[in-house]
């Protein structure tokens, strides 16, 4: 009988090999012979030699290791990529499909995350916290400022939920415990037995825009989302709206942001993601003082609870498909072999 062919993992994260086979210890036994290779900081041509032997890729979280074409012609072993993110357009998933190659993501493990980010920062810009506790904490008093300058509930307001994905039914859910009205977009619409479930009306993405008084951003980068939103759009929310993207931020036009703001075309923003990052001094919305413009670096769904769900995840993932199973969470349509 011949011995069973030993299996590859090979890891693009910037993950130590020691931490990543703690991680795969309780399964091991079931598992057989596995090699596991961390590749994130080897010579290229040590990456591309593993991808030549793997049968599991675990996609680059930082996404700067780009899966494409070339990269795809390497890996005629590989049974799965999992991306440890939600998003993953770093990786050629067409490719990787007409070469039935499965792209998994990390599905809604960050949804939670991300949604209670964005509930946080609807709130913190309705009620211009960012403004109040800067000007408190220099000496001023700015009570009758920001009441003049307009301060608002959630309660009885519109929310616009521009892609009703995993993330975006979490943020639905939240919003509904606020008593505000919800209206989406989605290139999809749900059946009306979805809808009346999560509590939510189904308008097109223009009316979205106008009627909305907090919009968020839900929807992954793809040739039709790159640039979803410029100044035509911004221009049409209303001047008290306020826009929210932990998405990415190559669906907003964001030279056109900072000029909705520095304009006064909409109330404010809060922004987690950006076309560059790091995003960098220059950038159009880094380098703009405006009281009600929150940053952030990229964490919305990065915290550590998600984190480890993200991680959990991966492994489940990678265990299933080694053992012959379907992957989960898969985002591109593979071919057969």
């Amino acid at each position: 009988m011949s011995e069973p062919q030993s299996k590859t993992i090979v890891f693009l994260s910037p993950l130590p090999s020691s931490f990543l086979r703690s991680l795969l210890a309780p399964y091991l036994p079931r598992l057989g012979d596995v090699e596991i290779v961390s590749v994130a900081e080897s010579p290229r041509e040590e990456v591309l030699e593993a991808l030549r032997r793997a049968d599991v890729v675990v996609g680059d979280y930082t996404f700067k290791f780009k899966i494409t074409r070339e990269i795809c012609d390497l890996m005629e072993r590989c049974k799965l990529i999992a991306q440890p993110s939600t998003g993953y357009d770093h990786i050629d998933v067409e490719e990787c499909a007409r070469r039935g190659i499965p792209v998994s993501n990390a599905g809604g493990a960050n949804a939670p995350s991300v949604a209670e980010w964005t509930i946080m920062a609807a709130l913190v810009l309705l009620k211009r916290i960012l403004q109040a506790h800067a000007k408190t904490k220099s000496g001023e008093w700015p009570q009758w400022e920001l009441m003049d300058a307009g301060t608002y509930d959630l309660y009885g307001k519109t929310w616009g939920i521009i892609g009703l994905g995993r993330i975006g039914r979490e943020v639905a859910r939240r919003v509904r415990a606020f008593d505000a009205r919800i209206v989406y977009y989605d290139k999809r619409r749900l059946p009306p037995s979805e809808e009346e479930r999560l509590g939510v009306k189904y308008v097109r993405l223009a009316r979205l825009l106008r009627m909305s008084d907090i919009v968020s951003i839900h929807l992954p980068l793809t040739g039709e989302t790159r640039g979803l939103l410029g100044e035509r759009e911004l221009r049409s929310m209303k001047p008290t709206a306020v826009l929210i993207n932990p998405s990415r931020g190559e669906i907003v036009d964001e030279q056109a942001l900072a000029r909705a703001l520095r304009e006064g075309w909409i109330m404010g923003a809060a922004v987690d993601v950006y076309s560059r990052e790091p995003p960098g001094r220059d950038h159009p919305l880094i380098a703009l003082d405006h009281p009600n413009l929150l940053t952030t670096p990229h964490i919305a769904g990065a915290n550590s609870d998600a984190r480890a769900r993200i991680i959990q995840a991966t492994v489940e993932n990678i265990v299933r498909v080694l053992m012959g199973g379907e992957p989960a969470n898969v985002v591109n349509m593979p071919a057969e072999r």
